[in-house]
């Protein structure tokens, strides 16, 4: 509705429940709207009540040979103008009667006041911004992950189809403020899209966090971890691989201390430090993890000396 803001019952950072007034709208207008929709529709109704007892009349007259066929006809079209009339009244009424309570703006949701950008007195229009009310009870963090997810999920045999029981087979996830705080409730990831992106190689997905205390505010940075284990596998430091254009090789030491590159295929962890080796190494094989850059085919490879305790 457009017209003057006459109240603001809120403020900002104030905690609101469903169904509870915000604002509101000089209703004078729509309150005159609705009684002027009103009256026509009463209007409507007693044309109507004549339309039908004027075709009831002709019926019977009718039935005696008293009037035509004509006349019959033409009573039972004005009483159907009259039904449409009463029907477009009805539904005019109805439409003030929409526009009226838009007049008092109650919350959606039970949640938290956003900012307020408008006063008292302002004149508002329905493109005019009031202000947001974000519901704070259970809180959406948005991430990405990598391709391994989509991996994992088609090495447990799921399929695209069954993609609620796999989301029902991941783990709890914790979500991680940016000054290190863990949040204390765990959360569960509840969307999952089935696109990868191109330039990154991930897929977006949402978890939902209960938030009881409103500890959450919506906006809020942080990280997402989500935990996936991996048995029997392993695991170099990030440092220790090569990247060549489309491969990646590690520098493993043979028995006589020189170094040979070694292909070698990772998946990646996760925490930006370690990634898991899934071809190309055998355990027990000595690799170089520090300097592996400027590493040549056949350098010696000096260990440092063990300290002695």
């Amino acid at each position: 509705m457009s017209g003057q803001l006459m109240k603001i019952a809120v403020s900002e950072g104030q905690l609101v429940k469903k169904g509870q007034t915000l604002f509101s709208i000089d209703s004078r207008n729509a309150q005159l709207d609705l009684e002027a929709a009103q009256a026509n529709l009463q209007a409507a109704l007693a044309q109507e009540n004549s339309a039908k007892l004027e075709y009831e009349s002709n019926k019977n007259l009718f039935n005696e040979k008293i009037v035509s066929s004509y006349m019959l006809d033409n009573s039972e079209n004005a009483y159907k103008q009259a039904q449409a009339a009463v029907a477009q009244a009805r539904a005019a009424a109805d439409r003030a009667k929409v526009n009226l309570g838009f007049c008092t703006i109650t919350s959606p949701v039970t949640g938290a006041i956003g900012e307020i950008p408008v006063r008292a007195g302002d004149q508002v229009t329905p493109a005019t911004v009031l202000t947001v009310v974000s519901g704070n009870q259970q809180m959406d963090a948005e991430f990405s992950v990598t391709e391994a997810i989509v991996e994992a999920r088609v090495n447990a045999g799921v399929q695209q189809s069954d993609k609620d029981r796999y989301l029902a087979l991941l783990p709890d996830v914790t979500f991680v403020m940016k000054n290190g705080t863990e949040y204390p409730h765990k959360g569960r990831v509840t969307s999952l899209t089935g696109v990868v992106d191109a330039a990154t190689g991930s897929i977006a997905c949402k978890a939902s966090f209960p938030n009881p205390d409103g500890t959450l505010f919506s906006g809020i940075q942080g990280t997402v971890v989500l935990p996936l284990q991996e048995e029997n596998v392993i695991v170099i430091p990030q440092v220790a691989v090569v990247r060549l254009q489309d491969r990646s090789q590690v520098y493993k030491v043979l028995a006589d201390s020189t170094a040979t590159a070694v292909a070698v295929t990772t998946e990646n962890t996760g925490n930006g430090k370690d990634v898991i080796v899934t071809s190309g190494l055998n355990v027990g094989d000595k690799i170089v993890t520090v300097g592996a850059n400027n590493v040549q085919e056949g350098q010696k490879v000096i260990f440092p000396k063990e300290e002695k305790k």
